[in-house]
Formats: structure tokens, C-alpha cells, sequence
């Protein structure tokens, strides 16, 4: 809810609380399309006829476009404008949404999905920066980052309900439809609500270099990481395109330190707040897609569930994630400081997922699953906010855009090479197991708790950081909220907040 003490203008505030809902759908459209996807693969296949090796195609066409293109779209919207850019990823997701829905070849629907991913990196890559400029008081800013996180995080299990809704009461082609009209209000109201920031301009000229070595070397080491499944992470494949990967950012790095305009300023990594806080994104997130992902194949190819069962299976971790958004999170915040919600709610997430190793292939779902799924919920959503609020703590205006692709980038980067991994393990686990003269349903079941189990341990290095590295730029975001509280309508607010919790 708007201040109303605040001494901005009413018509100010209300369009940014509306250009938040504005950021929010474009960031909606891109957390449901990383699952929505996942359920209707099996009418995607036999529709258009793809192999099982050419199926992967449909979601790591957008999985490499995505993660290769955020940092380049974070920085070009510090130089150019993030306005524009936000609005121009937009329209480039609409569009191809458009053509993913039409697509009738295979060919095409690939094509499509690579644009969508452009689209998505170039549109949420500039996001949290927009957020950031927007909402400069803790307290606003403190919603604000909770709304959003809310959308990122929840947006992948209403994925899971909105897919098998659409795929079992129409077709697949309409989970790819459902974005035109988001996208073309998204337009509508960014081109009337967002502030435009002044760009730092490319007057001295574009680090073209810097640019092609970036992405190239991104593009080459997300498609090592996504097909390393298939091909082995010792394969001659993986290994080679890894090597690529990292000979080509280590000569971006060599540019960087040498070009009066760098596309990315060495200087933003020595933030310890940023770099230590994204290291502890990409390990907590990494630990949910384990959930999302395995989780939803533990409800389908075990518990025998239904594409809209399981959606519906995933909805309480949204309603706990959308309850913590509505304004308790960023009350904690305030109240409390980052560390004291950090270290209980990754805790959270840890007992969350150990409680997964634990079903059987005859679980219960009110027993076993729905509490784990709860702590869940809750540890994502009282730990996300904090650390979005540390990892930009630090960072000048000037350099918001390319810290926002950081933070973005670190959890995506992270999540494709857990994936990867946690489904290769599985697989091996599940398959040994069989071997061995065990059931199908039982050799799943291990390897699904593998991939739990590995995510634990993830999120507990995760928190293990967090206590050791960011104990102090924790302490300074507490330090620069009670400065920018010294406003008497903050304070205000702030007693207003403290007494209602």
C-alpha cells in the first residue's frame, strides 16, 4: 500500500505503485513460461512429431537466450535508457509468445522459443533496477522487493496449475497465447507509468568487443551446462564448449580492464554485497528448482498425478509465498534487519527439503508433502527479499541496470548447472536401481531424493555464506535504513508498521 504520509504528490505515488504492477506482469510472464512449458511437453512431442533428443530443444532454446543475454541488457540499460529496454524485451516476448502459439513445425517453435528467451533476459534484466530507482525509501522499497519476489518465485508453481489447465481444457498452444494479451497491457502501461532514467549514453562508443566476448562466452557456456546431461560432464562435447566458455571470459575480462567504456565495469564485482549475496542466490535457488522441477516429476511419475493435480499440488507454496508478500516480509525487514529473516528462513528452506528425501511412492500428500512445500514457501519468501535488498544496497544509480543483470544472471547460471547435474545424478541413481531388481516407482523415488537431498546441501552452503560473508553488509543496509528513516513521514510509517506487527 502507497505511504499517505509520503511527500510525494498522490498522483506520483499511485503511478509507482502501478508501474510496480507493470514490471510485475512482465516478470510474471517470464517465471510462468520457465514452467508452464514443462507440463505440456508431452502434447508438444507427439503434435509435432519431435524425438525425444529433440524435444530438449523447446526449453533450452530459451534457457540459453535467457542467461546469455541478461547481462548485456542489464548494462545496455544503464547506458541507453532502462525504459526502453524494459520495453523493447517486452515487446520482443509478446511477439514471439505469439509465435510459439502458432507454431505448426518444429523448426519454427525452436526459433520462437530462442526469441522468447531474448526477450525475457532483456525485459527482466533491468527490473530490480527499475524497482530500485523507483522506490528509494526503505520502507517502499522494502515492499516493492517483496511484491516482486513473490511474482519471480510463486510465478513458477502457478506455471504448473496454468499449464495443466490450459493443456487438459484446450491445447498446448495456448499456454504460449495466454502471454499476448499480458504482454500488450505491459506495453501500454510501461509506455505511460515507467520513469525514464537518464542514460549514461554511449558517447565514447559501444564496448562492441566486450559485448560479442560476453555474450558469446555465455551462450557457449549455458549450452555446455544444458546438454551436459546428454553428452556427460566429462564428455569430449562438455568439455570442449567449457573450455570455449571460459577461455572467451577470460579475454572479456582482459578487454574490460583495457577499454575506456567498458560494458561491464570491473569495479561492480568489488561489492562484496552483491557478488557474496548473488553467490547466495544462484545456491538457494538452485535448491528450489530441485523442487519445482523434481518435485513435480516425484508427483506425476510416482504419486501418479495429473499435469492440473499437480499444479493445484504446488498452489499452497504460492498462497504462503503471496500471504508472506502482502506486506508481513518487508514488515520483518524493517523490524528485524536482513540477517534475523535470512537465517531462519534458509533454515526453512534446508528442513523443507530434507522433509522431501523423506516420502515413499505411497506418500500422503497432507502429511508428507504439503508441510514440506509450506516451509518452502515461507523460507523463500522471508529470505529472497533480504538478499535482493543486500545485493543492491551498495550499488550506485548509475550502475543499477548491470547489478539487477548480475543478481538475475548468478540465479540462472546456478539453476541451469544444477539441473543439469541433479538430473543426471537421478537418472544414474533411478537407473542403477533397476538393475538392481527394484521397482520402477521406488527407483525414482531415490533418485528424486537425491536431488532434494544434493538441494539441502546447497542451501546450507548457501546459509553458511550468509553468516560468514554478509553478516556486515547486512548490518550497513540496517545503518542506511535508520538514515533514511530519519524522514518524519518514514518514521511514521514505520511505527504504523511495527504496531500492526
Amino acid at each position: 500500500m502507497p505511504n499517505l504520509n509520503s511527500p510525494l504528490s498522490g498522483t506520483t505515488e499511485r503511478r509507482r505503485w502501478v508501474a510496480l504492477v507493470v514490471v510485475c506482469l512482465a516478470m510474471l510472464m517470464n517465471a510462468l513460461d520457465s514452467s508452464i512449458v514443462n507440463v505440456a511437453l508431452p502434447s508438444i512431442q507427439k503434435s509435432l512429431h519431435f524425438s525425444s533428443s529433440n524435444l530438449t530443444w523447446v526449453v533450452d532454446a530459451y534457457l540459453i537466450a535467457f542467461g546469455s543475454f541478461l547481462l548485456l541488457a542489464g548494462r545496455l540499460g544503464d547506458l541507453l535508457g532502462r525504459k526502453k529496454v524494459f520495453l523493447s524485451g517486452v515487446a520482443l516476448f509478446t511477439a514471439s509468445s505469439l509465435l510459439c502459439s502458432l507454431a505448426q513445425s518444429q523448426g519454427m517453435l525452436i526459433a520462437a522459443r530462442f526469441a522468447q528467451g531474448v526477450g525475457g533476459a532483456v525485459s527482466t534484466s533491468v527490473i530490480v533496477a527499475i524497482i530500485v530507482t523507483e522506490f528509494s525509501g526503505a520502507a517502499e522499497r522494502a515492499k516493492a522487493m517483496s511484491a516482486y519476489m513473490f511474482v519471480a518465485v510463486g510465478g513458477g508453481s502457478i506455471g504448473l496449475l496454468v499449464g495443466g489447465v490450459l493443456t487438459q481444457a484446450v491445447n498446448w498452444h495456448w499456454i504460449f497465447m495466454i502471454n499476448v494479451p499480458i504482454g500488450l497491457l505491459t506495453l501500454v502501461l510501461g509506455s505511460l507509468l515507467i520513469q525514464e532514467n537518464a542514460g549514461l549514453g554511449v558517447r565514447h562508443g559501444l564496448d562492441i568487443t566486450g559485448s560479442l566476448l560476453m555474450t558469446t562466452s555465455l551462450i557457449t557456456g549455458i549450452y555446455a551446462i544444458v546438454k551436459a546431461s546428454a553428452y556427460g560432464w566429462t564428455s569430449t562435447h562438455t568439455l570442449e564448449f567449457g573450455g570455449l566458455a571460459l577461455a572467451l571470459m577470460t579475454l572479456f575480462v582482459f578487454v574490460e580492464f583495457r577499454v575506456a567504456q567498458p560494458i561491464m565495469p570491473m569495479r561492480i564485482l568489488q561489492l562484496r554485497s552483491l557478488s557474496a549475496s548473488s553467490i547466495v542466490r544462484g545456491l538457494t535457488f538452485s535448491s528450489m528448482f530441485a523442487v519445482f522441477f523434481f518435485g513435480a516429476l516425484f508427483l506425476e511419475r510416482v504419486l501418479g498425478y495429473g499435469p492440473l493435480k499437480t499444479g493445484v499440488a504446488f498452489l499452497p507454496m504460492t498462497l504462503v509465498m503471496a500471504a508472506m508478500s502482502l506486506g508481513l516480509t518487508s514488515r520483518l525487514l524493517l523490524r528485524f534487519g536482513p540477517m534475523k529473516l535470512l537465517v531462519p528462513g534458509m533454515s526453512a528452506v534446508v528442513l523443507g527439503l530434507l522433509l522431501l528425501t523423506k516420502t515413499s511412492e505411497h506418500a500422503n500428500y497432507v502429511t508428507s508433502i504439503l508441510p514440506a512445500f509450506v516451509l518452502l514457501g515461507a523460507g523463500m519468501s522471508v529470505s529472497a527479499v533480504p538478499l535482493l535488498t543486500i545485493a543492491m544496497a551498495d550499488v550506485p544509480k548509475a550502475d543499477a541496470g548491470l547489478a539487477s543483470g548480475i543478481v538475475n544472471v548468478s540465479m540462472w547460471l546456478a539453476s541451469s548447472a544444477a539441473l543439469a547435474v541433479f538430473g543426471t545424478l537421478a537418472a544414474s541413481h533411478s537407473n542403477s536401481l533397476l538393475v538392481q531388481g527394484h521397482s520402477v516407482a521406488s527407483s525414482l523415488t531415490a533418485g528424486y531424493h537425491e536431488t532434494f537431498l544434493i538441494g539441502a546441501v546447497l542451501a546450507m552452503l548457501g546459509l553458511a555464506v550468509t553468516v560468514v560473508v554478509l553478516w556486515a553488509p547486512a548490518r550497513e543496509v540496517v545503518n542506511a535504513q535508520s538514515r533514511s528513516l530519519d524522514n518524519v513521514s518514514d518514521l511514521e510509517e514505520l511505527e504504523v508498521m511495527v504496531a500492526e506487527f
